[in-house]
């Protein structure tokens, strides 16, 4: 029988999989060796590799399987005794100076998935070059050392949890009377927050916290239908705001006090508005190609350079390496904070926005209205299409070949820095004081037959003319 070659692939932050299809223990340890190969190539094997799993079956298991191959090839292991969030395995590849870090998540996918993150040496996900090299050594044997390296289980969640509660001030928190609904969706954030805000006397409701691998009835993404659950507690409890992370805790959603989501947009902006005029700290402003346009104005109010990069956290990453940056974030929820770490923190992007309304003494719905007020309402939307592949590449070409207007809406411009963005011409947001630029953005997945969508405009009604035009388009020619 002829021999098969791994599935294992590793994209922007590792490999994943559906469990006992692809994901399996084998190729597990095909990650792992591949991981264990670059290690000893590229960093330095003797301080060890951190390695920490989520809430998701069979997750621990898998993460005693990869430290046995890695101590198996001589390279020292720090295993979690316990359930921890990316970000506090992050922190501690840092902190330990370590060469690097697993994490056995699939962060938001649904249930049947799992997966191995890669994080590198300073704290954050491993830059497009080290995911290349190590990808490159999947068909490489991994040599067995002499003396098989010791596997020390440490609990690396207890540094990390004095870290963010010291990153923001909880007396004032504490002070402003506000209590908060904690949405952890069965995921590693358990319990996080939980602590931090008892012992800091803070008012707050915990649900979805007990480990459920099936995460029933929704996949662990900070985002509708999944979020339903968080938008009836804030109301039913008198919450002041409802803070929700995802699987793996590294990314944030919110819902203001009345139920309404507050899209990963605003939060990127509330922060940023937030860190440039409450803590003047240094540092441009970073966004994807899908991420809002008041960024734009909030960064050049204070006198800060904006960065618009690629979908995806790598880029945010790159800049935080490259130069000084303050925060820069992505459409799906994940924000980075360099002063934190070179990565996405939903944990402490939660405790920060605890931190802005008591500072502003503005509820979570009071602050994004303020933001309207200042810089303009904008409002986004997105839809999945969910379409064979000759569709996707037929509505790309159509698309590139260039298009006179959408929903009779004319085409200013375009831009394709990360799929193909039309800026269009509208006399609805013309008449509104300071309004959003309204922006389609057209973007095809390179690795399953989906075709996003995004729009930004000045009201949600435009938002959703946009987007049905753009549906049309898509599946019939047309843009009408």
């Amino acid at each position: 029988m002829a021999e098969t070659k791994t599935v294992v692939k590793f994209g922007t932050d590792g490999w994943r999989g559906i469990i006992a299809d692809d994901f399996t223990y084998a190729n597990v340890r095909v990650a792992a060796a591949a991981i264990a190969n670059y290690v000893l190539a590229h960093e330095d094997a003797t301080a060890g590799v951190c390695i920490a799993y989520d809430t998701r079956f069979g997750s621990r298991s898998f993460a005693k399987a990869v430290a046995e191959v890695l101590a198996g090839a001589g390279i020292p292991v720090a295993l979690a005794v316990e359930i921890t969030p990316t970000p506090a395995l992050s922190y501690a590849v840092r902190e330990r100076k370590a060469a690097g870090g697993v994490m056995i998540t699939s962060s938001h996918n649904p249930a049947e998935w799992n997966g191995v993150k890669y994080k590198a040496s300073y704290g954050g996900s491993g830059k497009p070059s080290i995911m290349t090299a190590i990808e490159s050594y999947l068909e490489t044997p991994l040599a067995a050392a002499a003396v098989k390296a010791p596997i020390e289980e440490v609990n690396f969640n207890p540094e990390y949890n004095a870290a963010i509660a010291r990153f923001v001030d909880l007396k004032a928190i504490k002070a402003s009377g506000y209590k908060f609904l904690v949405d952890v969706m069965y995921g590693a954030g358990r319990g996080v927050l939980a602590e931090i805000f008892t012992q800091a006397g803070i008012p707050f409701v915990e649900i979805r916290n007990e480990i459920n691998p099936l995460f029933p009835g929704i996949n662990p993404e900070p985002i509708l239908p999944h979020i339903k659950a968080t938008q009836a507690a804030v109301v039913a409890e008198r919450c002041d705001a409802g803070l929700i992370t995802d699987g793996d805790a590294d990314r944030i959603g919110a819902v203001d006090e009345h139920g309404n989501v507050v899209d990963a947009h605003k939060i990127l902006a509330v922060l940023a508005k937030w860190l440039l005029e409450r803590k003047r700290w240094p540092g441009d402003v970073t966004r994807a190609f899908n991420t809002t346009k008041m960024l734009d104005r909030i960064a050049a109010k204070y006198g800060r350079r904006l960065h618009e990069h690629g979908i995806g956290f790598k880029y945010v990453v790159d800049l935080m390496l490259e130069q000084e940056i303050l925060i820069g974030g992505e459409e799906s929820g994940g924000v980075g904070i360099s002063r934190h770490l070179p990565e996405r923190d939903g944990l402490l992007n939660s405790l920060l926005l605890a931190n802005v309304m008591a500072d502003e003494k503005k509820t979570l719905g009071q602050l994004v209205a303020a933001l309207q007020e200042e810089f303009g309402e904008h409002q986004y939307g997105r839809i999945d299409m969910h379409i064979d592949e000759e569709l996707k590449q037929s509505a790309i070409t159509r698309a590139k070949d260039g298009v006179a207007d959408f929903a009779g809406l004319k085409v200013l411009r375009m831009e394709t820095l990360d799929g193909i963005k039309f800026f269009l011409e509208n006399p609805d947001c013309a008449s509104k004081p300071n309004a959003a630029e309204t922006w389609l953005l057209l973007r095809a997945s390179g690795t399953e037959p989906l075709l996003r969508v995004y729009c930004e405009s000045c009201s949600t009604a435009s938002v959703e003319r946009v987007l049905e035009a753009a549906r049309r388009f898509v599946l019939q020619g047309s843009a009408v």
